[in-house]
């Protein structure tokens, strides 16, 4: 009785090869829950791609990425030293050689160096998001000394998720600052989160550097139709107008059926976050949404035969219930329902891949 992936092996490959071939230079991103696929089917993806190097998102995950995947990762989450109560872990030799550290402030060169002396570095560029990131007059001082005592290994841009080719003003003024850093011919610029009409478009302005875009979702989620989402109907039951139901003892509002499927808080199902969205119809979708809230009617992920189905109270742990309306053909224990996740925040039971 699982929430299970199922991934169309022979689309799927022929997706990341596809688009490799069409991205020269791509770096493969691989973090988090590995955007469900877990990082460790990622890194060995990776190596298979034939990449050179990979992103992580932090040091805890490079042992796992290193143990399956043959070459070099960058960790996109900052350097930090023990004085602001995070010590990044003091890598062996041969892993150290493998890992390029981002920096992102200017007193963490110094200390990075002196605990690694010659650490691979890239300095990393303030950007709109204003996450992580030096000012163009920090970037300027201190790319000499990333050049005299680390390996620099460029510079870096982490730009916002720009729509309809948004970013690319963004990241002309900021090659300005990294050209002012004194990027020489064949510097690497590693960036995120263009689109390939920016991103051809800056590799043409700046020929002589060698710009890399880092990329996740787009090489690992692009074919959404290679993946399939399933939960398994645990149980079904009947309920009268009126019943009682549940761990909080609700009422059914009218007849139908209840269906206890697979999948709930422990897979990440059911769980709430900020919307991406700042449209003002996507507002008035949310605020519609927390109308339905309130009077505890919430669309689940869950769908039978094409139809949304509503939970019948929030998710438990490991399980679902939800509201089948009368006259709707109920499900049988053993059946499958689709599940439509966000795949970045999903644990899965198990992932079927050929």
């Amino acid at each position: 009785m699982t929430l299970k992936l199922t991934v169309d092996g022979d689309r799927w490959r022929a997706h990341l090869r596809s688009v490799v071939d069409e991205i020269p230079g791509l770096v493969p991103v691989a973090k988090g829950n590995g955007y469900g696929l877990g990082i460790a089917r990622l890194a060995r993806r990776a190596d298979w791609l034939g990449s050179d190097v990979v992103a992580v998102g932090t040091y805890a995950e490079v042992p796992e990425i290193a143990s399956r995947y043959r070459g070099d990762m960058i960790v996109l989450t900052p350097w930090r030293p023990p004085a602001v109560g995070r010590s990044e872990p003091d890598l062996p030799t041969d892993l150290a050689d493998r890992v390029i550290h981002t920096v992102s402030r200017p007193s963490d060169l110094g200390e990075l160096l002196a605990r690694q002396p010659g650490a691979r570095v890239v300095l990393e560029r303030m950007t709109s998001m204003r996450r992580h990131g030096l000012s163009a007059e920090e970037l300027w001082a201190l790319a000499g000394l990333a050049r005299n005592r680390a390996r620099l290994e460029g510079f870096s841009i982490h730009l916002p998720m720009g729509e309809h080719g948004a970013n690319l003003a963004e990241a002309r003024r900021l090659m300005t600052d990294i050209i002012g850093a004194g990027a020489a011919d064949g510097a690497t610029v590693w960036v995120s989160h263009l689109t390939p009409t920016e991103l051809a478009t800056l590799r043409s302005e700046y020929a002589d550097l060698t710009i890399r875009p880092r990329i996740g979702t787009a090489l690992w989620l692009g074919d959404r139709g290679a993946l399939r989402v399933t939960s398994t109907v645990q149980d079904v039951h009947a309920i009268d107008r009126g019943d009682t139901y549940g761990y909080r003892g609700r009422h059914a509002l009218r007849p139908g059926h209840l269906v206890v499927a697979s999948g709930g808080t422990a897979h990440g199902l059911g769980l709430s976050a900020p919307t991406g969205e700042s449209s003002l119809r996507a507002r008035a979708s949310a605020a519609a949404r927390g109308g339905l809230d309130a009077v505890g009617v919430v669309r689940s992920p869950y769908l039978l035969d094409g139809m949304q189905l509503f939970f019948a109270e929030p998710p438990h742990m490991q399980a679902s219930m939800l509201l089948l309306p009368h006259g709707a053909t109920a499900p049988e224990v053993g059946d499958e329902l689709e599940v439509r996740v966000r795949y970045t925040t999903t644990t899965f039971d198990e992932i079927a891949l050929d």
